[in-house]
């Protein structure tokens, strides 16, 4: 818990009654996104289609591992940051095959590029054990208050305390330093083909744990 300005702060564990305000905030966090522009190039159409986009894909991974995050300040979610456990990363068959129809609907005639692109990530993605920092976003009114650094923060003390490394994908050049700041090296960028948006893949050992006092 921290407070900023005389407004609490809170970070506590995503549930399901946060799905919907989560996947409105996110959507709004996204909006500029590259990699979401690629997938949904007219804007009109992204606006409308990105919630359900993240309402869907926070269904599949948020509920079922219990590691996705929020930040609440004055009773409103201001900020998200969805992990997924190591091998959590990995989709079963059946988890495809579940989300599969939800995926149609609100992707339409981008399915096949944002499953090229999906597929695409999931070919370069570390085998290594990891925590992977599927998404994190703040509504954009907030952003640059540290909502996302207290987000980052939460997540990757526990990362530490288990000797346990994280990686994640950034889609923006200009986020690229936020991560570093919070002990992430750039591995390797990665040109989504087609015309698509560089990706930095990023990579994150754990820290040495500073002792009790």
């Amino acid at each position: 818990m921290a407070q900023t300005s005389g407004v609490t702060r809170i970070v506590r564990a995503f549930g399901r009654s946060d799905l919907k305000p989560a996947s409105l905030m996110m959507a709004r966090a996204f909006a500029d996104d590259p990699l979401m522009m690629w997938i949904f190039p007219n804007e009109r159409m992204r606006r409308r289609r990105l919630p359900g986009f993240f309402a869907g894909s926070m269904r599949s991974t948020g509920l079922r591992y219990g590691a996705t995050e929020v930040l609440v300040t004055g009773g409103e979610i201001a900020g998200c940051a969805t992990w997924l456990p190591p091998a959590g990363w990995i989709p079963s068959v059946w988890q495809q095959l579940a989300a599969l129809p939800g995926y149609i609907r609100t992707l339409g005639s981008r399915f096949v590029v944002a499953s090229e692109t999906y597929n695409l990530m999931l070919r370069v993605h570390p085998r290594e054990p990891h925590w992977y920092l599927a998404g994190i976003g703040t509504d954009p009114p907030l952003q640059g208050t540290g909502i996302g650094s207290e987000l980052m923060r939460s997540r990757l003390a526990r990362c530490d305390a288990e000797r346990m490394p994280a990686y994640l994908e950034s889609s923006k050049e200009s986020n690229v330093p936020f991560y570093e700041r919070h002990g992430f090296t750039v591995t390797r960028e990665l040109r989504i083909p087609g015309g698509g948006p560089l990706l930095w893949l990023m990579w994150r050992d754990p820290q040495p744990v500073s002792p009790a006092r």
